[in-house]
């Protein structure tokens, strides 16, 4: 069994082993399908203890004390579990995933994992403000991650793991497998390549289909097909647009203005969040939870024009305060409901004034929603795929497109706002580099450019090795003392060396030569180009070394890479 899996671990060190990584998307699909199921039943059993049903959407039938008192002592109770947690620990959903792919080279760790599945589900079920998907994504990718690291694969693959993760989160919440594919390469990994994608789109039909079979096969909404009547309705869906665009720009500024309360207590910024949202309930008690259920109503036509409207501007306020406090929670769902509510309530005055032109309420729904996901993520392809598999229709991708376009053109050309994950991470001062060159190498496994010719040799050295090391030169020598890595060695160069000096009897005391010494450090034979790169510079060296482990654990040298090696690889492949 360990030979079998120390092969895949070598196959899966090619980046181009589509076959195994085929194996790979098919187990991350399983992984992320079955972990969000799992987190859907968690909502929705947890909100029954107090009397939400309704698939823990059913808020609206609650006294009216208890639409305040629930998510203001939910969120109190959130907040002190949060508060006995490290602040590292804290951190949950996509910018926790973006963060630990570049920083941590894809290692994500089990605690927040744990942490995003029970205060997530905590936090929706006792009605705060916000969407399941955001951490659909964080336990997918963690899932996959984990069992990456569980079997030791290496780091390149644990990428491929977490897109697979996150096509499978939110293909099993929206049974939108393409959605899914598209949301995960344009969004998490932000690159497209042919191999890259046969993984991922695995990943997003394996989870689809665990969805499918375990969770009933309902899908989320009832959308009937829908298309435009009239190419006289393109002035009216831009200007849907250009709305949802600005809604987008006021819930990211929203969320960037609470985040500065950062440095409050947790405790007292997540009850200040719960209380917001609970006066906002004693309103209009549709703001609470994900808001699925009021979607559901909105494309049925059942919401008048007012509730609309005044939902629409409840939910921002709502999520975009909780966002930006911290909570635990997603912001796609509320956005979809969003656009959802700016779109109906455009229809309805469409068909007021313009009754021969206007299109189905429906459309401009659809189109609502297509144009909030599409700005608040920066993800317009992902967006409008996602239409188009809700409404099982391709006659909504051209007016949805026009509509995206319009919002991504007032929050990112007006307003110059990034999607609202990146508007985080810049706020909190970590950079995510998506270049080329940082692509390359950190889809490269360190062993495909390491030198194997390596020996290990004592710094004091025994006469009776150097036949070996002048018949069989390596191309490089590792110097020890007592087990302890000192420094590196041109095999050639320490070979000229000990023919000058002869034969001799004596023990030769190798750092005494006047030879060039190569600083090292260690990398893990699981690491990427990437992490090797990082290590130099860290410790300042000119190499690591890249050790792995036997059969038995113990610790073995594999090879050597220097930063020359790194430069000329990425000379020759960009």
């Amino acid at each position: 069994m360990y030979r079998l899996l120390d092969s895949y671990r070598r196959y899966l060190t090619n980046y181009h082993s589509v076959v195994a990584y085929a194996v790979l998307g098919i187990l991350g699909g399983l992984a992320s399908g079955l972990v969000v199921l799992a987190f859907e039943t968690a909502i929705a059993e947890l909100a029954r203890l107090w009397g939400v049903y309704g698939g823990g959407e059913g808020f609206e039938a609650l006294p009216l004390w208890q639409r305040f008192a629930l998510p203001a002592l939910g969120a109190l109770v959130l907040g002190l579990g949060f508060w006995s947690l490290k602040p590292e620990d804290r951190e949950t959903g996509i910018v926790h995933v973006l963060h630990r792919m570049h920083s941590d080279y894809g290692v994500l760790p089990l605690r927040n994992a744990l942490v995003q599945f029970v205060g997530g589900a905590f936090a929706l079920a006792s009605g705060q403000s916000g969407g399941r998907e955001g951490p659909g994504v964080h336990l997918g990718a963690a899932a996959n991650s984990l069992l990456g690291q569980r079997l030791g694969l290496p780091n390149n693959s644990l990428r491929v793991l977490i897109a697979c993760g996150t096509a499978g989160g939110i293909a099993a919440a929206f049974n939108t497998p393409l959605a899914g594919v598209i949301f995960a390469m344009e969004v998490i990994v932000a690159e497209y390549t042919v191999v890259g994608f046969i993984p991922v789109m695995l990943a997003a039909v394996s989870a689809s289909a665990v969805a499918r079979q375990l969770g009933g096969g309902a899908v989320l909404f009832s959308i009937p097909a829908v298309e435009m009547n009239s190419l006289w309705e393109i002035p009216f869906i831009i200007l849907l647009g250009l709305i949802c665009g600005l809604a987008v720009t006021v819930f990211i500024r929203l969320s960037q203005f609470t985040a500065r309360a950062a440095h409050w207590p947790v405790a007292l910024r997540f009850t200040l969040a719960g209380c917001i949202t609970g006066a906002l309930a004693l309103l209009v008690p549709e703001v609470l939870g994900i808001g699925y259920d009021t979607l559901e109503k909105a494309l049925e036509g059942n919401l008048t024009l007012q509730l609309l409207a005044t939902l629409a501007v409840c939910k921002l306020l709502a999520t975009g305060v909780s966002c930006g406090m911290g909570m635990p929670i997603g912001l796609i769902g509320p956005n979809l409901l969003i656009g959802a509510c700016i779109g109906g309530a455009l229809g309805m005055v469409g068909h007021t004034y313009a009754p021969e032109l206007a299109s189905e309420h429906t459309l401009y729904i659809t189109i609502g929603m297509a144009a909030c996901m599409g700005a608040v993520l920066n993800a317009p392809l992902a967006a409008v795929l996602a239409v188009i598999e809700l409404t099982q229709s391709a006659g909504v991708a051209m007016p949805a497109l026009l509509a995206i376009i319009a919002a991504n053109l007032i929050n990112n050309g007006l307003f110059h706002h990034r999607a609202a994950h990146q508007v985080v991470l810049r706020q909190l001062l970590r950079v995510v580099p998506d270049d080329p060159l940082n692509q390359l190498l950190h889809r490269t496994d360190v062993t495909s450019n390491m030198e194997v010719s390596v020996v290990k040799v004592s710094v004091n050295l025994d006469p009776a090795r150097r036949p070996m090391l002048l018949n069989a030169t390596p191309a490089w020598c590792l110097v020890t003392r007592d087990g302890e890595d000192l420094f590196l060695l041109r095999g050639g160069e320490l070979a000229e060396k000990l023919r000058e000096i002869g034969e001799t009897e004596e023990t030769l005391n190798l750092s005494d030569l006047d030879l060039r010494r190569w600083s090292i450090a260690p990398v893990p034979v699981q690491a990427t180009l990437r992490q090797a790169m990082d290590r130099i510079k860290e410790r300042t060296v000119e190499a690591v070394c890249v050790y792995g482990r036997s059969a038995g654990g113990s610790r073995v040298l594999r090879g050597i890479v220097t930063r020359e090696s790194i430069e000329r690889f990425t000379l020759s492949n960009l």
